[in-house]
């Protein structure tokens, strides 16, 4: 295909969502253009290869691009189809960066022709496609709603399953008027075995805002259970087994904090436009920001009045299994205790590229005051506490997530504290009940 050439779609985008999207779209029999702004993804891509970890993704793009049918570069071509799948983070004092969106529909607007669909599936504050995304694509001369199409479709997919619920999971897509959102479906059904329902896009856009505030703010009640636990001397993951027990109860897990590019993000941008309407979603959100810090807390307990306690950071991505780092608050609990004059020693056994340096396990471990487990991740579940002992100047372990057998840990000599319990574990391991 020559360079200019027709493409059927166009991926703005080759992060977490837009990447495993332009690989489907192409396995489905689509020529996709896959765009991104950094030159090192383009090149990494291009190569069949891939620059995140997700399970599958790598045979997936290998294959797309070997066949041709996916092809990358640093700027946009002409296309039936646009997709923008770029970043919406939250600035430092809590407002939504729309820069990446902007850039991105920008970038298309000398690309646009009649008929021509664009869909936004970058999470975004309602009215987002009808109030800045539109005047963007109209700058093309095409109206939409009469020559152009303009759909929202978010992604609600889980990191470490991204492939598998970018199929199976049902979709919401938001239309413009029911001809745009018409043929949105016709594009996502290419490779969709879930339901897809359709709306307009402003629904759309609160639907997926308000599926990550649900959780965020019962999170928070987690959380802030966990902190009243602790005060009562008793154990929260008993409480949250026990209160789970009722029909139509289900509490969330308590943790170090929320992290990732949607939860801890996205329900700021509720705040900020109807700050005198969300009280509730304010305060989840503060609670559960405020999390890392209570667990430095908890930490300098535990090492007491030491001079520069070595602390052995374990885990860095916001969640189990996964290596994004992005709103992490692990990232936050290592800046805290640096500030507090700790010597913070950090592993991750996914995490490739970090804001400081990832160091093996041993030497994380070596000669450490307290190890504190900050994200999920299976291999701090199947650690050797005994191996652990040899290396450690004290023995103790601070598990943030209710992952490791605390009486293991115990019967090697530690002294162990669970998030959310305000005494000993019981013998009973109640994730194996």
């Amino acid at each position: 295909m020559a360079e200019n050439a027709q493409y059927d779609i166009c991926v703005m985008g080759l992060g977490y969502i837009g990447l495993p999207t332009a690989a489907m779209l192409s396995t489905s029999g689509a020529m996709v253009l896959g765009v991104d702004t950094n030159a090192s993804v383009v090149d990494t891509v291009g190569r069949g290869d891939i620059h995140i970890e997700e399970p599958g993704l790598k045979m997936i793009v290998h294959a797309a691009i070997g066949s041709g049918r996916l092809r990358t570069a640093v700027a946009a071509g002409p296309a039936d189809v646009f997709i923008i799948a770029v970043p919406t983070p939250i600035t430092p004092d809590k407002h939504a960066d729309m820069a990446c969106v902007v850039g991105a529909a920008e970038a298309i607007v000398p690309h646009l022709r009649a008929g021509n669909l664009v869909i936004l599936e970058s999470t975004s504050p309602p009215g987002t496609c009808a109030d800045l995304v539109r005047p963007i694509l109209e700058k093309s001369g095409l109206k939409v709603g009469e020559s152009l199409y303009l759909a929202h479709c978010p992604e609600r997919v889980l990191p470490g399953r991204i492939l598998a619920e970018l199929i199976a999971n049902d979709r919401v897509i938001g239309g413009f008027d029911r001809a745009s959102a018409e043929r949105a479906r016709a594009v996502y059904a290419r490779f969709v075995d879930g339901e897809i329902f359709l709306t307009d896009t402003t629904t759309a856009e609160m639907v997926k805002i308000i599926e990550n505030t649900y959780r965020d703010v019962n999170i928070a009640l987690a959380n802030e259970t966990a902190l009243i636990c602790e005060k009562l001397g008793i154990d929260f993951w008993d409480v949250a087994r026990y209160a789970n027990r009722h029909p139509r109860v289900q509490l969330h897990h308590a943790g170090p904090g929320v992290g990732g590019h949607c939860i801890s993000v996205d329900p700021w941008f509720l705040v900020e436009r109807f700050p005198e309407d969300t009280p509730i979603i304010g305060l989840a959100r503060q609670r559960n920001d405020a999390m890392p810090a209570h667990v430095v807390d908890k930490i300098l307990e535990i090492v007491g009045d030491r001079p520069n306690p070595v602390i052995a950071a374990l885990g860095l991505a916001y969640k189990g299994n996964v290596d994004d780092l992005r709103e992490s608050p692990a990232l936050e609990v290592v800046r805290l205790l640096r500030e507090k004059n700790c010597e913070v020693r950090v592993h991750d056994p996914l995490v490739k590229h970090a804001p400081f340096e990832v160091l093996p396990l041993e030497a994380c471990l070596r000669n450490a005051d307290c190890a504190v487990i900050l994200t999920a991740h299976d291999a701090y579940a199947q650690l050797d506490p005994a191996w652990a002992a040899t290396l450690m100047c004290d023995r103790n372990v601070y598990d943030t997530h209710h992952l490791i057998d605390c009486n293991a840990w115990r019967g090697a000599g530690f002294n162990v504290l669970l998030h959310g319990s305000g005494k000993p574990r019981n013998i009973v391991n109640y994730k194996q009940q």
